[in-house]
């Protein structure tokens, strides 16, 4: 695997995806999945690239977002995909082996197993609020099961997708990995091909798009979407200390990420102490914004206006906003840096209470009994994640048990994610289908059912023609009951 290929967008959309797609399937026709050892291979450069590249991921990033913390880089991004790529080296033999499978005692002594075969050519489109971890997750997980993949980087985070198209054209040839880059005609010419399996990261209103253009060839998807995850506090919980994780998940990368807490749902008479010690948090972490190299900007002038236009609404429908700008410093739009604010029970008819917000702004919403909480959050479009805060066994089980969400992290938030040996997926408008770890592994893999027929079997005894025997067999068969 030498030298690989990346295409810039040329005369069209359709031109520039379709070269490199036919590279792919040219490698595909020719040489098939990849091997134990290439996948091997190819998983230990994309280990050795990724710590090797380090600081211009860190810069590119940087320069995209216009202010992205580079520890937040090293430890969302970099940390992951070398963690993850670490833990797949470890397990994939043991992954790739046929697992055997039950024969019912009518057939044995036939053998089952299943076998995992790569799919072929995988698309993935990547997002760009984690724009190095969410492209190249996803595409360890592909490679890991053998197949060639072309990704698609977001244009919204452009200096980012240079130094992913420059470091897979180091690392793999055109036939094992692609890149495309692009806006949004790229992006719609890029789901319109006829992959083995797509894999998508991003909103739910472009992952409907996605689904349907996928459905023309009748292509196989993973959807990870978002939505508006929910964290709950139970009264008996020290409000202090969930307040201070609530706001570590809220302030990483500014709230963009898919499952920042979205919304908190806090007892009703614990509402002014969490403001409290929310702030109290905020302000230890980041006693400064403006210049602040640890406090990440909103991406672009587009995503600022839209997330700042939520705090507005809020105001002129009267909703308390507590800004927490320790410094008190001005922040003026150009710099795109958002002070993380509370909004203190906004109607649900507000856009903050409709959209993901993806930003560093949270809604609190107070409840009298956790049953309100569970109905609150069941009343809504299920979520890509869930948090709950309570050290009573009973309750956690309840509240897992009567909700429903991708992942879920107790006492906790967000960290599900990076458990290497969890799945991570969403679950109806949040998404479909799963990755990371094993799960990862079976994502991009064919699980062929092969039966192994014995040379001495008893298949005979179903054969026609039929009469007395066939009938006594089926007696046990069934299990019929003689009248």
């Amino acid at each position: 695997m030498t030298a690989a290929s990346s295409v810039e967008p040329a005369a069209s959309a359709d031109a520039v995806v379709h070269e490199a797609f036919a590279a792919l399937k040219t490698g595909w026709e020719e040489a098939g999945g990849l091997t134990y050892a290439q996948r091997m291979d190819a998983l230990e450069r994309i280990l050795d690239a990724t710590r090797r590249w380090e600081g211009r991921i860190a810069d590119a990033i940087d320069a995209d977002f216009g202010g992205r913390s580079r520890h937040e880089t090293a430890m969302a991004e970099v940390f992951v995909v070398v963690s993850y790529v670490k833990y797949v080296q470890k397990h994939l033999k043991r992954w790739m082996k046929p697992s055997r499978r039950h024969v019912d005692m009518l057939f044995k002594p036939a053998a089952n197993e299943v076998l995992y075969q790569p799919l072929g050519v995988v698309g993935v489109i990547a997002p760009w609020n984690y724009p190095f971890q969410l492209a190249m997750v996803p595409l360890a997980s592909a490679i890991a099961a053998g197949n060639r993949v072309l990704l698609k980087p977001s244009e919204i985070t452009a200096q980012t997708a240079v130094v992913l198209t420059d470091m897979m054209n180091e690392l793999f040839s055109s036939r094992v990995v692609g890149v495309v880059n692009g806006g949004p005609d790229v992006g719609a010419a890029f789901s319109r091909l006829p992959f083995d399996h797509l894999f998508f990261t991003g909103s739910t209103g472009v992952g409907r798009h996605i689904m349907r253009a996928a459905a023309e060839h009748l292509t196989p998807v993973t959807l990870e979407l978002g939505g508006k995850s929910p964290t709950i506090v139970h009264r008996d919980y020290p409000i202090e200390k969930a307040a201070e994780r609530v706001a570590v998940g809220k302030c990483l990368n500014a709230g963009q990420t898919c499952i920042a807490p979205d919304y908190v749902l806090c007892p009703r008479d614990q509402v002014d102490a969490f403001v409290t010690a929310f702030g109290e948090a905020v302000r230890k972490a980041y006693p400064t914004l403006a210049d602040n190299p640890d406090y990440t900007a909103v991406v672009n002038d587009a995503h600022y206006r839209r997330v700042a236009g939520y705090v507005d609404e809020a105001r002129d429908a009267e909703v308390q906003v507590v800004e927490i700008n320790p410094a008190a410093e001005a922040l003026p739009p150009e710099r795109k840096k958002l002070a993380p604010t509370l909004l203190l029970d906004p109607p649900d008819a507000l856009r903050v209470m409709q959209d993901e917000i993806f930003g560093p702004v949270l809604p609190v919403v107070p409840y009298d009994h956790l049953d309100d909480a569970i109905r609150y959050v069941n009343a809504r479009p299920r979520p890509l994640a869930l948090y709950y805060f309570d050290r009573d066994r009973d309750r956690v089980k309840r509240v897992l048990r009567d909700t429903i969400s991708g992942g879920v992290s107790v006492n906790e938030t967000m960290l599900h994610i990076v458990q290497d040996d969890l799945p991570f997926g969403g679950v109806g408008p949040s998404g479909m289908g799963t990755y990371h770890g094993r799960e990862g592994f079976e994502t991009f893999s064919h699980r062929r059912a092969v039966f192994h027929q014995a040379r001495l079997n008893t298949i005979g005894l179903l054969l026609p023609p039929y009469g007395a025997r066939i009938d006594r067999l089926l007696d046990f068969m069934i299990g019929r009951k003689k009248s």
